[in-house]
Protein backbone atom coordinates (compact mmCIF):
# COMPACT_ATOMS: atom_id res chain seq x y z
CA UNK A 1 0.00 0.00 0.00
CA UNK A 2 1.24 3.25 -0.80
CA UNK A 3 2.07 6.38 1.66
CA UNK A 4 -1.18 8.04 2.38
CA UNK A 5 -0.92 11.80 2.06
CA UNK A 6 -2.55 13.99 4.65
CA UNK A 7 -3.92 16.59 2.07
CA UNK A 8 -6.02 13.61 0.53
CA UNK A 9 -6.82 12.22 4.09
CA UNK A 10 -8.63 15.39 4.86
CA UNK A 11 -11.07 15.52 1.80
CA UNK A 12 -12.27 11.89 2.65
CA UNK A 13 -15.28 11.62 4.95
CA UNK A 14 -15.08 10.06 8.64
CA UNK A 15 -16.66 7.01 7.44
CA UNK A 16 -14.47 6.19 4.68
CA UNK A 17 -11.26 7.47 7.24
CA UNK A 18 -12.53 4.75 9.44
CA UNK A 19 -12.55 2.06 6.74
CA UNK A 20 -9.36 2.68 5.80
CA UNK A 21 -8.34 2.56 10.07
CA UNK A 22 -9.93 -0.90 10.39
CA UNK A 23 -7.79 -2.28 6.91
CA UNK A 24 -4.64 -0.73 8.22
CA UNK A 25 -5.34 -2.88 11.57
CA UNK A 26 -6.05 -5.94 9.65
CA UNK A 27 -2.91 -5.72 7.31
CA UNK A 28 -0.72 -4.76 10.17
CA UNK A 29 -1.69 -7.81 12.68
CA UNK A 30 -1.65 -9.87 9.56
CA UNK A 31 1.96 -8.35 9.40
CA UNK A 32 3.09 -8.76 12.86
CA UNK A 33 2.04 -12.35 12.79
CA UNK A 34 3.76 -13.55 10.24
CA UNK A 35 7.11 -11.85 11.40
CA UNK A 36 5.84 -14.04 15.30
CA UNK A 37 5.98 -17.51 13.16
CA UNK A 38 9.28 -16.60 12.24
CA UNK A 39 8.59 -15.82 8.31
CA UNK A 40 9.90 -12.64 6.81
CA UNK A 41 7.59 -9.71 5.27
CA UNK A 42 7.15 -9.08 1.66
CA UNK A 43 8.37 -5.93 2.46
CA UNK A 44 10.77 -4.78 5.02
CA UNK A 45 8.94 -0.94 5.38
CA UNK A 46 5.32 -2.21 5.20
CA UNK A 47 5.31 -2.32 8.94
CA UNK A 48 6.67 1.31 9.71
CA UNK A 49 4.23 2.50 6.85
CA UNK A 50 1.36 0.80 8.01
CA UNK A 51 1.84 2.25 11.39
CA UNK A 52 2.40 5.84 10.11
CA UNK A 53 -0.69 5.96 7.82
CA UNK A 54 -2.78 4.48 11.00
CA UNK A 55 -1.19 7.68 12.95
CA UNK A 56 -2.48 9.92 9.81
CA UNK A 57 -6.00 8.45 9.99
CA UNK A 58 -6.46 9.05 13.19
CA UNK A 59 -5.04 12.64 13.85
CA UNK A 60 -7.30 13.72 10.77
CA UNK A 61 -10.33 11.95 12.33
CA UNK A 62 -9.01 13.48 16.10
CA UNK A 63 -9.21 17.13 14.06
CA UNK A 64 -12.77 16.48 12.21
CA UNK A 65 -14.22 15.66 15.72
CA UNK A 66 -12.71 18.84 16.92
CA UNK A 67 -14.05 21.16 14.63
CA UNK A 68 -17.44 19.63 14.64
CA UNK A 69 -18.84 21.85 17.41
CA UNK A 70 -17.09 24.62 16.35
CA UNK A 71 -19.14 24.39 12.56
CA UNK A 72 -21.99 24.17 15.10
CA UNK A 73 -21.56 27.55 17.13
CA UNK A 74 -21.49 29.04 13.74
Amino acid sequence: MAKLKYKELKNLTPDDLKNKLSELKKELMKDNAQIARGTTPKSAGKIRTAKKDIARISTVLREKELQEPKQLTK
